[in-house]
């Protein structure tokens, strides 16, 4: 997906590249976002193995700014099928501020949840 395709902060637009449809054994890209509370600290990230990359977050292996502020929860996250498109969308949420990062959570997540548990399944 070009950036130009990217979902930009008020849209309401399909986002990211879902799983339904998708060929068995192609490669998975998520970007991520944490919080240590709902409206807590936020971070953002991109990984190839969400449940691992999340896990090491949650047992504070990963030293740095997540284990530093307490930063465990999964309360959003997008995937996508190129590293490259991945990237460049995790960068763009980067640039994007606090609200707008907030309205992205609760669009899919308004009670701010734990999603950690319910992407295992």
């Amino acid at each position: 997906m070009p950036l130009n395709n990217y979902v930009i902060p008020g849209e309401d637009r399909t986002q990211g590249v879902r799983s339904e449809g998708r060929e068995p054994n192609l490669k998975r890209y998520f970007i991520y976002l944490l919080a240590s509370k709902p409206y807590g600290t936020l971070y953002v990230g991109v990984t190839g193995d969400l449940a691992e990359r999340t896990w090491q977050h949650r047992s504070d292996l990963i030293d740095g700014f997540t284990k530093k502020y307490g930063v465990h929860l999964l309360v959003w996250f997008e995937e996508w099928g190129d590293i490259r498109d991945a990237i460049g969308r995790e960068k763009q949420i980067k640039g994007w501020n606090r609200a707008w990062k907030i309205k992205l959570i609760e669009k899919q997540n308004p009670r701010w949840q734990d999603l950690y548990e319910d992407f295992l399944k």
